[in-house]
This record gives C-alpha cells, structure tokens and sequence, in this order.
C-alpha cells in the first residue's frame, strides 16, 4: 500500500472517530461534560419540604444568584456535622445575596424526617427534597455531602468532595467575592 491510501485509510477514521463523538454528544448531551469548577451548573429537580405543599425547584429558580448548592441525607453524619456551619454562612451572607440550597436525596417517603432534621439543628436556609436521587446523576456525585459553589452567571466556581466548615474565613472570602461580582 503506498503513502496514498494510508492517509486516505487515517483520515477515514479520523472522520468517523469525529461523528461518533458529534453523535455522542448529541444524544447524550450533558451527561458526557463533567461537572465542575468552570462548567455550566446543570439544571435538577427537586421540591420544597419545610413548609407548606411541595413546590418544585431548581437551578432555574435561583438564576442569577451566587449559590451554595449542597447534595446531603439525614443518614449522612458528616453532613450533619457540615450543616450548622452552613447556618452561620447563611446567617453572615444570607441577608447579603448568597443562596444556600441543600438537596435531600434521602429515599421516597422521608419528608418528616427531613423536616426533624431542619427544624433540630435550627436550619432556616431552602431545604430540599428530591426523592428519586436523580441530582447525584445530573451532577456527577460521588457521595454525601457534595457541595457546588455557583456564580451569578451560573458557573460552577467550585465543587467540595466532602464535609467542610463553611463558617470559615476562606470560604466565606469566596462567597463575599462572588457576592461582589456584578449580577449577569
């Protein structure tokens, strides 16, 4: 075979190589760009369970805030120990923009415990429920807590693994940069 048909042969999976990858993108849309720091926040659904009839929510609902959005579970004992922290964040920044937003993903039928969970460790910040667990799909989730920082533009500017102190100087310096940011 000469030089020719070689590079005809590269070029030809070369191509096909291109729209399977058009083809996959297509179909799958999101489901194949990562989520984290520097990606677009994907949408989720969920509704709200502290007060009154369940009302769904999601990313849309809180467009051009600067979000702390955390996936959690009343099982989940470091998310127990994370969530006072995210009190005294909404507490010092609540009244200045910032939106915490924390998504149960606790199995069907947990409402009232959910609730108990709130109203035990004095939670005032959007509690939500989303009982078919599909936010740790949407967003790429390893486990319990996960938390996303979100900008005004919607941006994802950070992504917590694990239990933090939100309470503490360099994550209250993000959110009150973010916070200073012009609204989109």
């Amino acid at each position: 075979m000469n030089n020719k048909g070689q590079w005809l042969i590269v070029a030809g999976i070369v191509a096909i190589l291109g729209l399977g990858l058009a083809a996959a993108t297509y179909l799958f849309g999101d489901e194949v760009r990562p989520v984290e720091a520097g990606a677009k926040a994907p949408d989720f659904k969920a509704v709200t369970v502290l007060s009154g009839p369940a009302q769904p929510r999601g990313i849309a609902n809180y467009k051009g805030e600067v979000v702390l959005l955390n996936v959690w579970a009343t099982w989940c004992e470091p998310c127990r120990r994370e969530m006072p922290s995210m009190q005294v964040l909404n507490d010092a920044l609540g009244p200045k923009g910032l939106k915490i937003v924390a998504v149960s993903i606790d199995n069907p039928g947990m409402e009232q415990p959910i609730r108990d969970f709130a109203k035990q460790l004095g939670l005032t910040f959007d509690l939500l429920y989303d009982q078919t667990g599909d936010i740790q799909t949407v967003y790429q989730t390893t486990g319990v807590p996960e938390t996303f920082v979100i900008g005004r533009d919607g941006v994802i500017r950070k992504r917590q693994l694990a239990a933090t102190d939100w309470a503490a100087e360099p994550q209250q310096a993000l959110i009150r940069q973010l916070l200073s940011e012009p609204r989109p």
